[in-house]
Parts: structure tokens; sequence; C-alpha cells
């Protein structure tokens, strides 16, 4: 090999070694990356099987008009009792009978009942009355904000959810009443409203 090429071949090796060596200990130390913490969110469509700004007062009153008890008789208001889960179903409609707000909560009413099934007043999530807080975080992610509040004279927290990032055909609220949470007594939810416009 000619003293020229020598001296090629022997640069070329040592640029080559180099490069492997670089190589190899970069793959030995990773870069550090920054991860992102994506803030689960996601919007609620239906409480108890409605959904507000699309169904009527009319289609309510099909799927629960003969299971449940009325009560009042308001043109702009439907009320619903499971006698049995001490449970009541509000629905606010506006003047086309479409309805606008929908509101499940506990009704201090006893009956005498063998054992039912789960209620279907839940959410299209599946979140229903006496469920743990942490099920909301699970499947809302963290509330908007959460402000005291009080019903019958029990302290509670409110848990306001607004949904406007997802577009305006949807429900555009959610608030949750909930018990608050204890030393070894996990909160839970009381009551659940769903609406189309802003509360």
């Amino acid at each position: 090999m000619k003293p020229g090429w020598m001296r090629f071949w022997v640069r070329g090796s040592a640029v080559a070694v180099a490069l492997v060596l670089s190589v190899l200990a970069g793959a030995q130390t990773p870069k550090a990356t920054a991860k992102k913490t994506a803030v689960h969110k996601a919007n609620e469509l239906t409480l108890a099987g409605l959904r507000p700004g699309h169904d009527s007062k009319g289609h309510a009153i099909r799927l629960y008009g003969n299971k449940y008890r009325r009560a009042g008789n308001l043109e702009s208001q439907l009320v619903l009792i499971d006698e049995c889960k001490e449970q009541l179903l509000a629905i606010d409609t506006d003047t086309a009978q479409k309805i606008q707000v929908i509101r499940v909560g506990h009704v201090p009413f006893r009956a005498d009942c063998v054992e039912t099934p789960p209620s279907l007043w839940k959410t299209g999530f599946g979140l229903r009355l006496d469920d743990p807080t942490a099920k909301i975080v699970r499947l809302y992610g963290p509330p908007d904000s959460k402000s005291p509040s009080s019903k019958g004279g029990q302290q509670l927290e409110l848990w306001y959810y607004a949904f406007d990032w997802a577009g305006p055909d949807v429900p555009q609220v959610m608030e949750v009443l909930c018990t608050a949470e204890e030393v070894g007594k996990p909160g839970r939810v009381v009551e659940i409203t769903l609406a189309a416009p802003s509360l």
C-alpha cells in the first residue's frame, strides 16, 4: 500500500471509530426528554339516557312515565320519583318542550321494596348517585372548579365542569354535588345536573 493511501486509510478508520463510539455512547446515555402529562378530559352528553338541548319532554315520558311516580304538574318541568331508590329525576324544558336541564338527586321517601337493579339514572359515562368522588375524576378529569355548597343543612362540595371546549352542540355544563372527603371516608355523589345552556 502506498504511503498516501496508508495515511488516508488511517484517518478514515479513526473517523469511523470515533463515529461508532459516539453512537454507542449516545445509545448508552439516552437524552432526557420532558414528558407532557395530558389532562384527561371528557364531555358528558346524557343523564338518565336523555340529552339536554336535543331530547323532548315527551321522550322522557315515554322512557319513564309508566315506571315512576310523577310529582307536580308544571308545563315546563317533569319530576319523577323512584320510590325504591329514594331518587328523583327533574327535567326543565323550554317553551318548545325541549329538555334544557336534567337533575338527578335524592328524595326523602321510604318505600318497602325488594332488591332492585342499579338505577338507570346515570350519566353516559356511568356516574351514579352515591358513587365515590374518585370515580368523577377517573371519568371526567379534575373539575374546572370546586366550591363549598350546602343542601338541606348538609355541608357539600360543588364540582363544576364546563364543556364549551367540545363545541356548542353538546351539553355545556355539568355540576356534581358531593359530600366532602373525610379521613378514611371518601366523598360521595349526592346530586348530578347536566344542562344545555350555562347554569
